[in-house]
């Protein structure tokens, strides 16, 4: 049973992130009944409005759906735009509760329940869901030069690259289609590649455009290298045949991301050893080590990062709000 006696305003639920397993949770809670709320330290979906401007989904519109509210794209695959779109359409349509650009500075456990500070003020809830996503977390190369405003670890659009040296690290779907997308407006792209080649995640469909063109020569690549030091106008790598010098006026570091591990250490959630550091909770309910924690979303895969999708975890929101029913009944 959760416990706890109301002081002031007592929250069932605070969920930390506004994304779509986020609002899939406030749906829920709010189908079964919970008072609760969705506090997030970006826009509505902000994740989803970090993309490329011009990304489309791999998934088709209907598996991306939550609460019941239909999504309608133009072609199979929706876009950034309809995306966004849809969730303000979900939000509005579901009346979501909804706190945003509210970052959460800290969450104390208060014995019957937890304290949220955030920098706009201070809430109590009788349980907590983090869907935290991992999208605001980049891979950093960690070498002199990578804070300069050159170097970008999010891409949107091609046209500022437009005859400009560009410099793509990564050997994944995202460092791909940025280099075809920034040469074929116009940069001239050279490839850092820490891996022999490029991964076989690749999007099979995109493969051979980019191999081609590194064959042909239309795209500088470099296997088995990386970035040693970033200047104003140039930049080190080593190569298996030694170091060299590019020109160079940006780079894009599409190096991956990762969970806010330090943030879910803050609450308690324990987190493996494993190679992927995958927090503990019990897959059933979704509860972490710590009683009435939650994990929903691609959090729950620590740095396997491709193993939840929102099509695949909006079951988590169920499981959750589920269990806490439980509790509220006992």
């Amino acid at each position: 049973m959760i416990k706890g006696e109301k002081t002031g305003k007592m929250y069932d639920v605070v969920i930390i992130g506004a994304g779509p397993i986020g609002l899939a949770c406030g749906i829920e809670a709010s189908k079964s009944g919970l008072n609760y709320t969705i506090i997030d330290k970006g826009c509505l979906v902000n994740s989803i409005y970090r993309y490329p401007l011009n990304m489309t989904f791999f998934s088709t519109s209907d598996r991306l759906e939550i609460g019941g509210v239909p999504f309608i794209s133009h072609g199979n695959k929706p876009n950034r735009f309809e995306a966004l779109e849809y969730y303000r359409r979900v939000a509005s349509s579901w009346n979501l509760n909804l706190k945003l650009y509210e970052e959460v500075e800290g969450i104390a456990n208060s014995g019957d329940g937890f304290d949220i500070k955030t920098i706009k003020g201070e809430y109590a809830a009788k349980a907590i869901i983090l869907a935290t996503g991992f999208y605001d977390y980049p891979y950093l190369m960690n070498i002199p030069g990578e804070e300069l405003p050159k170097v970008r670890h999010y891409y949107d659009e091609p046209h500022p690259y437009f005859r400009q040296d560009v410099i793509v690290v990564g050997a994944a779907n995202s460092a791909v289609d940025v280099a075809l997308e920034t040469y074929r407006k116009g940069a001239n792209v050279t490839m850092v590649v820490r891996e022999e080649g490029l991964l076989d995640s690749v999007k099979y469909w995109v493969k051979p455009d980019i191999e081609n063109r590194i064959k042909e020569g239309s795209i500088q690549a470099y296997f088995k290298s990386e970035v040693q030091e970033i200047r104003e106008f140039e930049v080190d790598i080593v190569t298996p045949n030694g170091p060299l010098t590019l020109r160079n006026d940006f780079v894009l570091a599409m190096t991956g991301y990762k969970p806010n591990f330090k943030f879910l250490e803050m609450v308690g959630v324990e987190i493996g050893e494993d190679a992927m550091r995958t927090p503990r909770y019990d897959p059933d309910t979704n509860q972490t080590n710590v009683e009435n924690v939650y994990l929903a979303g691609v959090v729950c895969g620590g740095l396997q990062t491709n193993k939840w999708f929102i099509e695949n975890s909006r079951i988590h929101a169920e499981n959750i709000i589920a269990d806490l029913r439980k509790k509220v009944a006992l």
